[in-house]
């Protein structure tokens, strides 16, 4: 579960200084949140903003927000930007432009509470592009879009290296320099045995 490094800045308010974060423990308690991780993601795609923006962007109320970035800032992953706010309005900042996160090497109650709500957040994108973006998208990107899954019958070893090979062929895209009208994609990839399988 790992977010590959990208040398060119996602926004101009990460430095590329602070690329990658390696999640440790305190990290992912915090980050064991879908709302948490959304924020983050969108501190980190369009730069720094309020409680009371985030909050309209996510449907929470401005108290909540604020709760969940505070939490954040604890866990280390954002900062309040001094240069921007106020009395009346806080901004935050992300620190690093991704996080990294290796199940085999922290794994435990943190890493899987980490990790289900990574699965939420990704099962929220796919509900929203489902109710928004499908029916709105032009036809060009419509019809190159994806939304499938596969079965595989693979022994655990065999699973990482599927992982492996996918994680590549991504990062090819994503540290490649972007061509006039490209457009960020969101490339969502689960892999992970079947309800059940892995019991028998």
């Amino acid at each position: 579960m790992r977010e590959a490094p990208d040398d060119r800045p996602l926004n101009p308010h990460v430095p590329s200084s602070e690329a990658e974060f390696t999640l440790d423990t305190a990290a992912l308690r915090v980050l064991a949140h879908p709302v948490r991780l959304a924020l983050l993601d969108d501190l980190r795609r369009r730069g720094p903003a309020t409680a009371r923006q985030l909050a309209g962007r996510f449907d929470l109320d401005s108290g909540a927000a604020s709760y969940h970035l505070r939490r954040l800032a604890a866990g280390g992953l954002i900062e309040e930007d001094v240069e921007r706010g106020n009395r009346r309005d806080r901004w935050w900042r992300a620190l690093h432009r991704s996080s990294q996160h290796d199940p085999a090497e922290r794994g435990g109650p943190e890493g899987r509470a980490y990790t289900r709500a990574v699965a939420l957040a990704a099962a929220e994108r796919l509900r929203a592009a489902a109710a928004r973006t499908v029916p709105a998208m032009p036809d060009a990107w419509f019809a190159v879009s994806a939304f499938s899954d596969f079965t595989v019958r693979v022994t655990p070893e065999e699973l990482h290296a599927l992982k492996s090979e996918v994680h590549a062929v991504v990062a090819r895209y994503r540290d490649k320099e972007p061509v006039p009208g490209a457009v960020p994609a969101t490339v969502q990839f689960q892999a992970f045995p079947a309800d059940g399988a892995a019991e028998t």
